[in-house]
């Protein structure tokens, strides 16, 4: 084999490493360690407003309603940014 195969050889290889591995962490994307710690919190959130009182002028219920539409679009946010 001459020199230039040799490099080439070399190269598609080096090319094919550093390729397939931001693959496979683009595939595996999830950590999303603040959008997690979020959603922790307000399930967390939504738990102690379901153990409070009920007797709230209706804001309970409310926040309630709100803290479960925000967990929802955090998970939809999570699950965006794995697709893309």
């Amino acid at each position: 084999m001459n020199a230039w195969k040799i490099s080439t050889l070399g190269l598609a290889m080096v090319l094919s490493m550093v390729v397939g591995r931001d693959m496979v962490r683009s595939a595996g994307a999830e950590p999303q360690p603040h959008m997690r710690s979020a959603l922790g919190s307000l399930e967390s959130a939504l738990a102690q407003l379901q153990k409070a009182t009920a007797d709230k002028g209706g804001h309970r219920v409310k926040a309630m309603e709100l803290t479960t539409q925000a967990i929802e679009e955090v998970k939809k946010g999570i699950a965006f940014d794995n697709k893309h």
